[in-house]
């Protein structure tokens, strides 16, 4: 029988924060993750002979708890993103795009020439329009969280006048653009929320594209790491269920899928939210605790990846297409797919049309809404194509749901909680997931100073 400090169930980033942050204090550490390979919504891997990630992901200048875990792990931070300045708009049916200068300190110039220019497109009554939707979106944020959490991202817009120009050009971009949800089903306290932790560190924001696959340029590293110090991972390993006292107030351990059982003081489960359930489920569906974790709906993603025969964009930035099926996309055969000739990866929107879609549909779909964006991919230059569901894997953004977010600790002793879908001050994104297993890892070092 093996014994622990702590066991981590899960492999994603908040998974391997807390395993990192418990080696570094010379705690024994198990990871279990269910795949064979580390990063969980973060990871890379090939998928039928086509190499593919598990979604477009972007790194955000302004992250704070993210940059400390990768110096941590022995990673530069600059040699595993290129970074972009600005970010592209593409219109619909027009032969207009908008672009966008995203890093004030590091190209002002190229941010003030798109707040100046662009008016093809965005009229300087379009852009005015957003003045008041922003100075009160981000005061509510502080001072009304509840009332705005109540109310729709196109709501809002709407009760601040904003013009439909700037709504459908920039705000969809930045909302179903960056997770999924069309703007009448997005939350606007989780859109504030999105860009709120910047403004304290805005002179830092600009979008780092990653070099290379998640699992290879990132989630490896960070597991060897953890090994390094002593930790231990064990991949293709499911856990089952619990290991709890005879009245379940307590943790003792896990049971993985073979049966055995493992012993350890703490337990920090760090899956995906629909993992955690249906295990948790088994222990404590009658609990009035769990109960209101059932209350945290989920939402689909959906990416599509195409491997192509030559790039079909000139530079590989963030791409926005609104009211089209491209929420984003990027030509990435310059940066994390290197070794293709051609890359487009591809988040799409609304996710849930296209989980039931054969991959052979849902291109049809794809080439016709970038032939509306002036992008025109013949058939002849696609070798490969996959495309990557999510079903449930995030928690639901939508109006009203934040408060059913938990916290890291349980009412079971010992147990604790990781993941983006957590409470703490970001959302579904990489710093999230990032601070929630800094979270978790510094209640078990609490609880062992007791």
């Amino acid at each position: 029988m093996r014994k622990y400090d702590c066991i981590i169930v899960g492999g994603g980033l908040a998974a391997l924060t807390c395993a990192l942050e418990l080696s570094l204090e010379n705690k024994k550490v198990s990871l279990f993750e269910a795949h064979e390979y580390l990063g969980g919504r973060t990871s890379s891997w090939n998928e039928k002979g086509m190499y593919v990630e598990s979604g477009f992901h972007r790194y955000i200048g302004y992250y704070s708890n993210m940059p400390k875990v990768l110096h941590k792990a022995g990673i530069d931070l600059n040699k595993m993103v290129t970074w972009e300045e600005q970010v592209e708009i593409m219109i619909p049916d027009q032969d207009e795009s908008v672009v966008m200068g995203v890093a004030p300190f590091f190209g002002p110039l190229k941010l003030i020439r798109s707040i100046l220019g662009n008016n093809p497109t965005l009229s300087t009554k379009d852009k005015t329009s957003l003045i008041s939707f922003f100075i009160f979106g981000f005061k509510d944020y502080l001072l009304n969280p509840e009332k705005l959490d109540k109310v729709s991202i196109k709501q809002y817009a709407d009760l601040y006048h904003v013009s439909d120009q700037a709504f459908n050009y920039l705000i969809i971009p930045l909302s179903s653009g960056i997770l999924f949800l069309p703007p009448e089903r997005y939350s606007a306290y989780v859109f504030f929320g999105l860009f709120a932790p910047g403004i304290p560190k805005f002179y830092k924001m600009r979008i780092g594209a990653f070099l290379g696959g998640m699992s290879e340029i990132m989630c490896n590293p960070i597991g060897e790491r953890i090994k390094e110090c002593g930790g231990e991972i064990f991949l293709n390993q499911p856990i089952d269920s619990l290991l709890l006292s005879e009245d379940q107030s307590e943790v003792h351990g896990v049971f993985n899928g073979a049966g055995e059982r493992i012993e350890a003081d703490y337990v920090v489960w760090a899956t995906s939210v629909v993992a955690m359930k249906n295990v948790f489920r088994n222990h404590f569906a009658e609990a009035t605790w769990f109960k209101e974790i059932e209350k945290l709906k989920m939402m689909h993603a959906c990416t599509f990846q195409i491997e192509l025969t030559e790039p079909v964009l000139p530079k590989d930035i963030t791409t926005f297409g609104p009211n089209t099926c491209l929420g984003s996309f990027s030509e990435q055969s310059r940066s994390t797919f290197q070794g293709s000739k051609g890359r487009l990866s591809i988040i799409l929107t609304p996710p849930e049309k296209f989980l039931d879609l054969s991959k052979e549909k849902t291109l049809e779909i794809v080439l016709e809404d970038l032939k509306r964006v002036k992008i025109h991919i013949g058939r002849e230059q696609i070798i490969d194509y996959q495309k990557i569901d999510h079903p449930n894997d995030f928690y639901s953004l939508a109006p009203g749901i934040n408060q059913h977010r938990p916290t890291q600790t349980t009412p079971i002793k010992n147990l604790y909680l990781a993941g983006d879908y957590t409470l703490q001050p970001y959302f579904a994104t990489m710093e999230g997931a990032v601070t929630s297993g800094m979270n978790a890892a510094k209640l078990v070092e609490d609880g062992n100073r007791k």
